[in-house]
This record gives C-alpha cells, structure tokens and sequence, in this order.
C-alpha cells in the first residue's frame, strides 16, 4: 500500500490537474464488506434501467446490459479517478422526469436523440458552473431554509415512487425495507450487546436485507430465478448504432431547446444532492478528525460533465444520467465510517471498495440470473434509503415552527409539482416568511437572549 495520511490530514493520491486518483488496496484499503455488498447491489440496482432502456429507447437486453456494463466504470471513476469522497450514482430523483420528457418522444433513436439533447444540455451546465465557480457560490447564496425544503423534496418524491412499485410486490419489498431500517437506524437494536453476529449483519445490511428479500420472495411465489451458465458478451457494435451519437446522430436543435428546461430542473436537483453529501460529510466529520475530506464543487462539476459526456461517446446515453452521489449507499458508508477507523480506515476504502468487484462480475451469466428477479428491491431500497436520508438531514436543518413548516410546504410543491415551482415558490416565501436577514423571529430572539 502507498503512503498513509497523517492524522487530521487528506489521504494521499496522485495529482492530476485539479483532480486526484486514488487506486484500491495502494491508496486506501479495501474494505471487505463495502466490496462484497457493493459487487451484487450495484449490478442489481444498474439493472433496474434495463427494462426502462429497453421500453423507450427500443433496444434488446443484452444492449441495455451492455450500457450498464459501461456506466460501471464511468461510476466507479468519480473516486478513483477524480478523487471525490462522494459513493456516486445516477441523478435518481431526476428519473420520473427524465421518463416524462421521453414519453413525448416515438420510442426508438428519436426517444435516444431527445436522451442525447439532455446529456449535452446539462454538460453544459456542469462545465459552465465549473469554469465560472459559480457553483460555489450558489451554494453558498442559497438560504439553509430554502436547501431544507428541496432536499425534503427529494425525500418525499423518493417515498412516493416506492407507493405503486410495493403493491406489485408486497412481501418482498416489506421485508427488504424492515431488514435495513433495523439493522442500520434502529435504536433498540443499536443497544443490544455487541456481538460478533450483530457486527456482522450490521456491517452487511444491504446485502442481508437482499437475501431475505430473495427468500421471502421465493416462498410467496413474488421471485423467481432462472440460471443460466457462461459469459456475457457485450454488444458494443449494436450499442453505438444503437443508442449513441455514432448511430443515430446529434439531436435537431429543436430537440435541444425543448431539452433546457428540463435539463436547468436536473441541474437543481444535482445541487440539492450535493447539499445531503456535505451535510453527511460534515457531519462524519464530527467523529473521525482523523481524516480531512477535501470537498470542492468546482471538481465535481467537471468531473459530472466528463462522466456523462463519458458514457453518451463510448457506452450510450444513460437514463437517468451520473450524478454525484448515491444517497442510499453514501448514507450506508457513511453510517459504517462514523463507527472508526479500525471499521473502514478512509472515507475512500468505502467509496472505492464499493464497486470494485461489480465490474468482473457483471460479465458472468449465473450472476445476471440471480440478480434479473432482484432488480426491483435494488431500485426500491436505493430510494428507500435515498429519502430516509433526505429526510432526517433536512429536518436537522429548521429549528423552529415557521421554517419547518416552510420546508414541508416547499418539498411538497417539489415533489409534486416539480423542481422549477419548488424553487419558484420557495424564494417569494422565504423573503414573505422568514426575510431576508436569514432569520425568523424565534431565531433572532435566540441571538438577542446570547447577546445580553
């Protein structure tokens, strides 16, 4: 292994330009359990696009399978590559949106050219903000009231999708969700002496909640599993003609234009993840001094627009594009790396750990076929995760009566209006309730009682 970090200090990588790459087992250890859930969630909650891919942009399996085979490692690059602390994803509240806007589209290369159009749209974006440091600033102009109510958006509109998807599989997802809501949140549990299976079924709750998930699914008839031997072959020539620029070219600018306000949503709801990975960071921050995470929004952005330009040229565009962050497994690490030192030695052992086994395995024909009937409880415990999260960190955020009550009203229109009226909505209430000195009147009393 490489040079280890000094207590309180960033840990070592190689410089490249504003970014740092970090490589698995020589910059930071492997975290065993990270690497083992990490190999089957991944493949299994990447899987669960496989049949959205397929509907809108009309393509077989085995070229959705090779899509996602490549998102992996444009995935897996945002840590090792780029040296971001964040567990990256997709931009997963974007997706009922995404599939809005494609729904207007004929099913086919004019459905993958509109795909296209918000790939480039919101690359834009990322580089514009990355180039300016607006991004930064931004963040920074945005009342903590304000990022409250769009992150409990995020939360309500997560809850929500689960409503229709636990009907079709009742016993199945209710499990699931019992299993890791316990085994990582719950506070009884958490009192139980420490034990060496009570650390083992905690450090390995995803892929517990999977396994039970699997069994009572099986005995309810809700799953069934076909194995199948050999490998996979991916269809790289099928895919570009298929579902990139090669094949079905750029999009018209008619396409692009009907794309930007969609796209300038997308953006929004990017930021909003970026605020719940500095509100886990700091936070983790707390209880490991030991380790300094180097945040800067200004790398991620230009990381953001490589990743997704990335993937639309060598692998196809990808519903519903990268994003930062996977909330639910950032949480899961985060949760892991705030117990020690001895338990995950660097934020970046479980980042990079985490999709480390995923890419060999996603080549092998058994493991498709036991993770194909598994597809729904990895998208649904992604989401339920994603806005339990979201959740507890907004509520952390308002202290008082009219700004919880601001944030519940702002993620309501968010989650059910959408984004742009959440943000509309939002900043005339925020000067009409709270005022522009950033404070409520139970927070400027609160000043007044510290000041005398």
């Amino acid at each position: 292994m490489g040079k280890k970090r000094t207590y309180g200090g960033i840990q070592p990588g190689i410089k490249w330009g504003p970014f740092t790459l970090r490589l698995p087992g020589v910059h930071a250890p492997i975290s065993w359990p990270e690497a083992i859930q990490g190999a089957f969630l991944s493949l299994a909650t990447g899987g669960a696009l496989a049949p959205l891919m397929m509907n809108f942009f009309d393509i077989s399996f085995e070229v959705a399978w090779s899509i996602l085979t490549i998102q992996l490692f444009w995935v897996w690059s945002q840590t090792i590559l780029f040296g971001d602390a964040y567990a990256a994803g997709w931009i997963t509240p974007a997706l009922p949106l995404v599939l809005v806007f494609l729904g207007g589209f004929t099913p086919g290369p004019e459905a993958v050219q509109a795909m296209i159009a918000i790939t480039l749209v919101v690359s834009f974006l990322f580089i514009f903000f990355a180039i300016t440091g607006l991004g930064e600033k931004f963040n920074q102009l945005v009342p903590n009231a304000l990022k409250a109510g769009i992150i409990l958006g995020a939360a309500i509109a997560a809850f929500m999708s689960e409503i229709d998807r636990v009907q079709t599989l009742p016993f199945t997802l209710i499990t699931s969700w019992v299993v890791v809501l316990v085994l990582m949140f719950s506070i009884p549990f958490g009192k139980l002496p420490n034990t060496k299976a009570k650390l083992l079924v905690m450090s390995n709750a995803m892929l517990v909640s999977f396994i039970a998930a699997g069994i009572v699914g099986t005995l309810t008839g809700e799953l069934s599993f076909k194995i199948e031997w050999g490998f996979f072959i991916p269809q790289f020539g099928e895919l570009l003609a298929t579902v990139s620029p090669w094949g079905v070219g750029m999009p018209s600018w008619s396409i692009i234009l009907a794309a930007i306000p969609i796209s300038i949503m997308v953006y929004v709801l990017v930021f909003g993840d970026l605020l719940v990975a500095d509100t886990l960071l700091k936070e983790a921050s707390k209880v490991r001094p030991d380790e300094k995470v180097d945040v800067n929004h200004t790398r991620t952005h230009w990381a953001l627009a490589i990743r997704n330009l990335g993937q639309m040229f060598t692998g196809g565009v990808l519903i519903p594009l990268h994003g930062p962050m996977w909330t639910g497994i950032q949480v899961f690490i985060m949760e892991r790396y705030k117990t020690g030192r001895k338990a995950m030695d660097s934020i970046f052992s479980g980042t990079m750990s985490w999709y480390l086994f995923a890419l060999p395995l996603g080549f092998l024909m058994p493991i498709i076929g036991i993770i194909v009937p598994l597809l729904p409880v990895a998208l649904s415990l992604t989401l339920l995760l994603t806005g339990f999260a979201c959740a507890y960190v907004a509520m952390s955020m308002v202290n008082d009566n009219t700004t919880r009550g601001y944030a519940l009203a702002i993620g309501m229109l968010t989650a059910f209006v959408g984004p742009a009226w959440g943000i509309g909505a939002g900043l005339v209430l925020y000067f009409l309730l709270i005022g522009k000195n950033n404070q409520t009147p139970a927070q400027a009393q609160s000043e007044e009682n510290k000041a005398s």
